[in-house]
């Protein structure tokens, strides 16, 4: 008879769930883990090191620009430098440390023991770390991409761009995206079929319901870039002419296919954001999120019209006008939905009783520096400003204040309200008020000298300038700030360390939040929950079971990975799932597919060979396996 969940405080019940959901030991099993919990944290560590990497990488950028005619890096140096920067800072750190964070929390806050497809969510992170690496890598053998991030064709055609710096971030970023689509079904997944019992669409979190959104966002967004990354190896490699305008393809085509991934690519940054923020404001306001049905309708437009956007990033290209008004009148109305945002976030703040702890100063700082940014951005989408700071420092400006101000800032906030949950230990709240100061001021001063230096015709991506051009000044500033910001960071990180070694314990709810993940012990157990609880409300810590209502279902295996499954729309119980236990499966699978994606940097016969190599481990990962089936079985029978 197997044994089942269900009682609160059966503590033999609750440890036999944890071994039975537990991590598998030792070196090998290192290399099995399909806990989500475990594969967030090693993606969260592997984005802020490829983070790190690109921090540093700019740093030298800004001394080389501290001065006129500097000679710290050469122009080739250089070229390497922002390229890398930009990929990394957006393939490698920007939407996968979103989706990390989210890969950890949504299972806690849908009150889930596990995400759908663990396997897939492993094999994800695998392949995404071996891409990121493989960039890396050939940026440290000299061998780094050097077209820019947007990699604009035909200066990373096989005419302008020889060798294989190119192909390396076509193949490398298409890779890296693909970890993108699937990590987008398993939130997906998790989200619409995983909730707890009375979690109803209209009980979401609001971070899950910007998670949903991100999601569908990425699996419309990124095959766009994959494709036209695809298309640019082929040219380069076998001979095709897509972007060829001498053999009827079109150069214009790379910047539609990109931009079409790239502008919506600033949302799928920017609106997980917006989801932190509607997590710690209303903990710390001490009242329920305001407006709520208007966050989700503002979420979903925010999402919406951000397809139709990216041709403002092409204003300066020979397109009809008509189409310019268009998309000049849709860059306009996003701030719409942006504001509705705003304007709830601050009703919140008022009618409660604002706690104002170093995650609350993360969010604050956002309002400043988005504002700030959506400005520029309306300039930037008015054609004639555009065609006079196009390819200036006003749009590094202008990109750096919402990407920074709209997702950094949020996602610090973020890291010091969830870090209890994540590691079990409380950040010092002294050295995060130091390392907020240090980064709000240092940011100030790094970028916003840049707007100026733009007005003052300072075009992007040069190496060097000559002096008495009048840029000196603002370029030193921007320095002074730029290592000033680095500085905060760094702070940031010598208070996790450290917290995470000797920090005081954090108890299960800290802050005194709403959300399910805060039911749960900090940090949580391997089974996530004891006993699956129901949501009887939007904050259900606050909120409770009525009088006679259950707090939670019993009646789930806890000698097997056994999770339950529930409606789209009301939640209801549907049906019982065994979740597929660790396995060296995705691990294997992922390294024969870097296999076979590095293989094709140099030959397209990688392809054909090495899709036989891919076939081996996932065949052994799909095979049915009998005893599966008869598990499966045994538990639909029992009462």
């Amino acid at each position: 008879m197997s044994v089942k969940d269900g009682a609160l405080h059966d503590t033999q019940v609750a440890a036999l769930l944890d071994r039975t959901w537990d991590d598998p030991r030792g070196f090998l099993g290192w290399f099995c883990v399909v806990n989500h919990k475990t594969i967030a944290k090693r993606f969260i560590v592997a984005c802020l090191v490829f983070f790190a990497l690109a921090g540093l990488l700019a740093a030298v950028m800004r001394l080389q620009l501290a001065r006129p005619d500097n000679n710290v890096v050469g122009p080739d140096m250089y070229n390497q430098l922002f390229t890398m920067h930009g990929s990394a800072m957006m393939f490698l750190f920007a939407v996968p440390v979103m989706q990390a964070v989210a890969v950890f929390l949504v299972p806690l806050m849908v009150g889930a023991r596990q995400v759908a497809f663990p396997r897939m969510n492993a094999f994800a992170f695998w392949i995404f770390l071996f891409g990121g690496f493989t960039l890396f890598i050939a940026f440290f053998l000299n061998t780094g991409p050097d077209a820019g991030w947007f990699a604009y064709v035909p200066l990373s055609g096989p005419d302008y761009s020889p060798g294989k710096r190119v192909d390396i971030w076509a193949q490398m970023i298409t890779f890296t995206e693909l970890s993108a689509l699937l990590e987008a079904i398993t939130l997906i997944t998790t989200i619409l079929k995983f909730r707890a019992p009375g979690m109803t669409m209209n009980r979401i979190p609001l971070f899950c319901w910007a998670t949903l959104i991100t999601s569908f966002m990425v699996l419309f967004a990124m095959p766009a870039v994959m494709l036209g990354s695809s298309a640019l190896i082929m040219d380069r490699l076998i001979g095709t002419h897509f972007y060829n305008p001498a053999e009827g393809g079109d150069v214009v085509l790379w910047q539609h296919l990109f931009w079409f991934f790239g502008h919506p690519e600033v949302y799928l940054i920017f609106i997980p954001g917006l989801g932190f923020l509607s997590a710690m404001i209303p903990t710390f306001s001490r009242r329920p999120q305001f407006g709520y049905a208007a966050m989700v309708l503002s979420l979903i437009a925010t999402g919406f019209l951000s397809f139709g956007l990216w041709v403002h990033h092409m204003f300066a290209t020979n397109l009809p006008e008509l189409g310019k008004s268009f998309f000049t009148a849709a860059s306009m109305l996003i701030a719409i939905p942006s504001a509705i945002q705003i304007y709830c976030w601050i009703a919140t703040m008022w009618t409660g009783k604002l706690n104002l702890r170093t995650p609350m100063l993360y969010c604050l700082a956002f309002f400043f520096i988005l504002v700030l940014g959506g400005m520029t951005g309306l300039m930037l989408a008015s054609v004639p400003l555009d065609y006079q700071v196009h390819d200036t420092y006003f749009v590094v400006a202008h990109l750096h204040y919402v990407l920074i101000g709209g997702a950094v800032f949020p996602l610090f906030g973020a890291f010091y309200y969830w870090f209890p949950k994540f590691l079990g230990r409380m950040m010092s709240e002294r050295l995060g008020r130091w390392s907020f100061w240090l980064m709000f001021i240092g940011f100030n001063v790094a970028f916003f000298p840049m707007h100026i230096l733009g007005l003052q015709g300072m075009p992007r991506r040069v190496w060097t300038y000559q002096a008495g051009m009048g840029w000196d000044g603002m370029n030193l500033l921007s320095t002074v700030g730029a290592f000033t910001f680095a500085l905060g960071i760094f702070l940031s990180l010598v208070n996790a360390v450290r917290s995470a070694r000797a920090g005081a314990a954090a108890p299960a709810n800290p802050w005194g939040a709403g959300t399910l993940e805060w039911a749960t012990q900090s940090p949580p157990a391997p089974c996530n929950f004891h006993a699956i609880p129901v949501a009887h409300g939007r904050d259900p810590l606050w909120q409770g079971a009525p009088e006679g209502e259950p707090s939670h279902v019993a009646g789930l295996a806890a000698d097997k990975r056994e999770a339950l499954v529930t409606t789209v729309i009301d939640a209801l119980p549907d049906h019982r799932y065994l979740s597929p236990p660790p396995s060296p499966l995705p691990f294997l699978s992922a390294v024969a597919t870097t296999v076979l994606f590095i293989g094709s940097i140099f030959t397209p016969w990688a392809i054909v060979w090495g899709s036989v190599i891919v076939a081996v481990p996932v065949i052994a990962w799909f095979w049915p396996k009998r005893h599966d089936v008869d598990s499966e079985l045994a538990l639909e029978k029992r009462p």
